[in-house]
């Protein structure tokens, strides 16, 4: 296994150097936490929600719709140690395609006491292979339908009922980049699948609507029923009013309350945007992860839901052991 090698900060933002098992020297990212926690994080919090970029180790297939600048993961670990986090899930990006080989890397560096993941997979996938990424720390499939735009129901169907039959008898789940309509759409086949339903980004509720606004209270009884967990991730995924996201309260509240054993948190870091073009670097969006983090204490006072969301969900979701 490979461990974690001395870290020297030199600053909380660029100009770190990090080691991983590798023992290479790496010039962080600049910082995306320009706010200091400020609040007491639980031991074993978990990021659900982050991807790794390392193009000049694993480079971007041709079939991409952005090019994001570089995000390794060394630069994850100073995340993590700037949000007093130890625990994180590498979401595999469309930039790779199928070719998860890069998110296998960034769990391996940082170890399986720390890190889980969530693959990309397609109908070429085969059993052998999937046992390959569960051994590695691979926990569901993400069907990203937002990224790709399809919002064509049938479709959806298709591929969400396709992943469910490849992953049966797997102690995984099935994670979808949906917007709330698309969700409505899929509520049947969404109940139906025998493994868990992980949404991302709130599943895109636009934050000005509030809890009014049509297919909200499927969403809410998907999360009730215990079928569904809901990612509060990238609150600026809902909310244009950063940092402090005003209008996001009630949404996020309302999801809590549903069913706060269903609930995940997670940054998107490193908040990939979106170039003129395809081959143009896209520049991420400029989030504070220290102000997204604190929106939580804002949401729900009380720290054993706050400890719920962090440490406890995510360790029987991914299969952390007990902190």
């Amino acid at each position: 296994m490979l461990t974690r090698r001395t870290m020297l900060l030199t600053s909380a933002g660029a100009g770190a150097l990090f080691a991983l098992g590798s023992g290479e020297a790496h010039a962080a990212a600049p910082s995306t936490v320009k706010t200091p926690v400020n609040f007491d994080v639980p031991r074993g919090a978990c990021d659900c929600h982050v991807h790794v970029f390392d193009p000049a180790r694993f480079p971007y297939f041709s079939g991409r719709v952005y090019t994001p600048p570089e995000a390794t993961a060394e630069d994850l670990l100073a995340l993590q140690t700037q949000l007093h986090f130890d625990r994180v899930v590498v979401v595999q990006p469309s930039v790779y395609g199928v070719d998860n080989a890069c998110t296998l890397d960034a769990i391996k560096k940082l170890g399986p006491a720390r890190a889980r993941g969530v693959a990309v997979i397609d109908k070429a996938t085969g059993q052998s292979q999937i046992d390959d990424m569960a051994a590695a720390g691979m926990r569901g499939v993400r069907l990203n339908f937002e990224t790709t735009g399809e919002s064509n129901p049938d479709n959806a169907r298709r591929r969400l009922l396709e992943t469910a039959e490849q992953l049966r008898g797997r102690n995984w789940h099935i994670q979808l980049n949906a917007a709330l309509p698309l969700v409505v759409a899929l509520k049947d086949e969404a109940a139906a699948v025998p493994m868990p339903v992980v949404i991302d980004h709130f599943a895109r509720a636009k934050a000005n609507d509030g809890v009014n606004q049509p297919g909200f209270d499927v969403l809410l009884a998907l999360v009730k029923s215990g079928k569904a967990y809901v990612k509060l991730s990238a609150t600026y995924r809902i909310s244009d009013q950063p940092p402090h996201y005003p209008d996001a309260p009630l949404i996020a509240q309302a999801l809590i309350n549903a069913n706060p054993d269903r609930m995940l948190w997670g940054s998107n870091w490193p908040h990939p945007g979106r170039g003129t073009t395809r081959e143009d670097l896209a520049p991420p969006y400029p989030s504070d992860d220290g102000a997204q983090i604190n929106q939580l204490p804002k949401w729900i006072s009380n720290p054993m839901i706050w400890k719920k969301i962090l440490v406890d969900n995510p360790a029987t979701l991914y299969g952390f052991s007990a902190s």
